[in-house]
């Protein structure tokens, strides 16, 4: 079975673009965990467009209350994110060379490149008793290296499968995903995958084995505006669990 955690991303951007605290983000999450989502992700970003570090701390402690949700901040690893992930301890940290001004994350880790970067803050966060996750594209020799820098996790970048999904070309780039993941599996590390999955193109991309988590908002977000979130969550869980049933499109 695959954990959906959902992307909070987007409530909170709702959230400030009129200045006040509607819809509040703790109250979002907390009807996604009434609805029996096992998952939240946040991804922070320096200048708060989105998530605030406030909310970090605020989703951390009504997290507490629910031990079998998985907390999930992503991010690039700078010293301040650092700061704000040993303090609220989630269960897991992917860890996104993301830079400052970027839309939205776009590409994973040059391990190679990086590695002293990543070895030092993976090493602190498993001294923390934190979960480990690398941003990675679908490329087997990166995958290769990540073991060497300590990761417990990768997680795939899916945009390119999203973006070749029901197209000729969509075997092709499916049978990548498939080996980054088998790649990883065969070194003992877990595999999740996030970016522009949906609920037209997950199934499809969970014939994957053993994907561990996906994470998802944007396009969440957008079904629900649709179709209402409840009905929403449970066609993705529905999914994720690997169950057949009607999923309804947007």
């Amino acid at each position: 079975m695959t954990v959906l955690s959902v992307n909070a991303n987007k409530i909170a951007l709702l959230r400030n673009s009129r200045g006040r605290d509607y819809p509040n983000v703790v109250n979002f999450i907390a009807k996604l965990v009434q609805l029996g989502v096992k998952g939240i992700t946040v991804h922070p970003r320096p200048d708060e467009r989105h998530i605030t570090r406030q909310d970090v701390t605020d989703i951390s402690e009504f997290l507490k209350l629910y031990p079998d949700v998985e907390f999930n901040i992503e991010g690039y690893p700078s010293e301040e994110f650092m700061e704000l992930v040993l303090h609220a301890a989630p269960a897991q940290c992917t860890l996104v060379p993301d830079d400052p001004a970027q839309l939205t994350s776009d590409h994973g880790w040059d391990v190679p490149a990086n590695s002293d970067l990543l070895e030092d803050r993976l090493k602190r966060l498993s001294s923390a008793g934190i979960r480990s996750s690398l941003f990675l594209d679908p490329v087997v020799t990166m995958v290769e290296h990540v073991a060497s820098v300590g990761a417990d996790r990768i997680e795939l970048y899916t945009e390119d499968f999203a973006s070749h999904f029901s197209l000729e070309s969509e075997h092709r780039v499916f049978e990548e995903y498939a080996s980054a993941a088998a790649a990883a599996t065969a070194q003992g590390m877990g595999v999740n995958a996030g970016h522009d999955l949906d609920l037209k193109n997950l199934r499809r991309f969970l014939d994957i084995p053993d994907i561990l988590e996906v994470s998802i908002g944007h396009a969440l977000i957008v079904e629900s505006l649709a179709q209402g979130l409840e009905p929403v969550i449970k066609q993705y869980l529905a999914i994720t669990a690997g169950e057949e049933s009607e999923t309804h499109y947007y």
